[in-house]
């Protein structure tokens, strides 16, 4: 079966009206957070328009032949748009759409002149991941069935929240908080951030996994200092300390503080940053985002390295949505899936969730679709062409 077209769209869903009223807004509204521009005053803590950040929801549309199509779903569409039309449309078109490793393999190959990783990661993401939803759909399976079929019952997830209470109600058993702290605010910033971690601790009690997400915003001597700083809180890992180049920095920090595990990926882009940090031992547990770092295809390659090596592999928001859900379905070495809670308190997921036919944790708990590819269960017309 050839591919008749790849298309880059923006998702219209219809409005709607959510039954249940929310209790007060989400802490994705309020939350002082840090993010690497914080550095400068201009970008303050609390603004939610920072540059550079998620932005632009794309959808990709892979059509066969026969009209069947598949879609995946990565960020920034204004600035792939270019790549996905003028480069990877008519490297793909008329080619066999089952042949996803080759597919995986031209598209990579493609882009060393100018680049594999960066933003043409992020397009040969949702690329990757239509072409998955639409190889399930052409035969009739879910992908998790594709990639090694079902390895447990169900998945169990951590929530990232700041919303503590509302996400124990929903019973989850482990949780993730948000950092407000630049390394800029040296140790007021650590004794504030301490301060966090010891209520969020005291609120979910001493046998719930704990984690704490700084998203890059920290230097090495910060890191240091602050996690010798958080050892008495016993948290499962710190996520994300320091920006994706520094290799040398996360081994620094595996040596200084060896009992604080550390977590990271989800600003990685491809394999071979993976096999750098795998090689390095300089991390615990890895992060891609399915999204942005390549796609499912690339995800298998990561699992495979890292499954030798002894590491886990937990995709970013991977229990969120589809793509994530059906990883960790099939995968052994995926034990704990996140779910990225941004809905206002008091929504019960299933009314908050978006995309049609996406499953949502139940106590802490989500199996994925068994609809054939990824179950997203969107009509075409929502789909409209990218401006």
């Amino acid at each position: 079966m050839k591919i008749q077209s790849v298309e880059i769209c923006k998702l219209e869903l219809p409005p709607r009206t959510l039954p249940t009223p929310p209790r007060r807004p989400s802490y994705n509204q309020t939350a002082r957070r840090a993010f690497p521009i914080n550095k400068y005053p201009e970008f303050p803590r609390q603004l939610r328009k920072i540059p550079g950040e998620v932005a632009d929801e794309a959808w990709i549309r892979v059509t066969a032949e026969d009209g069947t199509w598949g879609v995946g779903l990565c960020h920034w569409g204004t600035l792939i748009a270019p790549l996905v039309r003028g480069h990877f449309a008519p490297l793909l078109e008329g080619r066999d759409c089952l042949a996803t490793e080759f597919l995986n393999d031209l598209m990579w190959r493609s882009c060393q002149r100018f680049g594999a990783t960066g933003l043409a990661s992020v397009a040969r993401s949702g690329i990757d991941l239509a072409l998955w939803d639409l190889k399930g759909k052409l035969l009739g399976l879910p992908v998790y069935s594709l990639i090694g079929g079902p390895c447990r019952e169900w998945i169990d997830c951590y929530c990232t929240s700041d919303d503590l209470d509302w996400t124990m109600e929903l019973g989850f058993k482990a949780f993730k908080i948000s950092n407000p702290v630049h390394y800029e605010e040296g140790t007021e910033g650590i004794n504030r951030l301490e301060e966090k971690v010891a209520k969020a601790r005291e609120t979910v009690g001493p046998n719930a996994d704990l984690m704490l997400n700084p998203v890059m915003s920290f230097n090495v001597d910060f890191a240091v200092r602050l996690m010798e700083r958080l050892l008495p809180y016993r948290l499962r890992w710190i996520e994300e300390p320091l920006m994706p180049h520094d290799t040398d920095g996360l081994a620094q920090l595996k040596r200084a503080v060896p009992t604080l595990p550390i977590a990271t990926g989800e600003d990685h882009k491809g394999r071979h940053a993976f096999r750098e940090l795998i090689d390095r031992r300089c991390v615990d547990v890895l992060q891609p985002d399915l999204r942005w770092f390549g796609g499912l295809t690339e995800a298998l390659k990561v699992y495979t390295l890292a499954e030798a090596a002894g590491l886990s592999t937990f995709p970013h928001s991977g229990a969120s949505l589809p793509f994530g859900q059906h990883f960790h379905f099939a995968m052994p070495e995926t034990q704990l899936a996140e779910y990225w809670l941004g809905s206002d308190v008091g929504v019960p997921l299933a009314e908050a969730m978006r995309l049609p036919g996406v499953q949502v944790p139940v106590d802490g708990k989500v199996r994925p679709s068994d609809a054939p590819g990824f179950g997203i269960d969107l009509k075409k017309e929502w789909l409209r062409p990218w401006p």
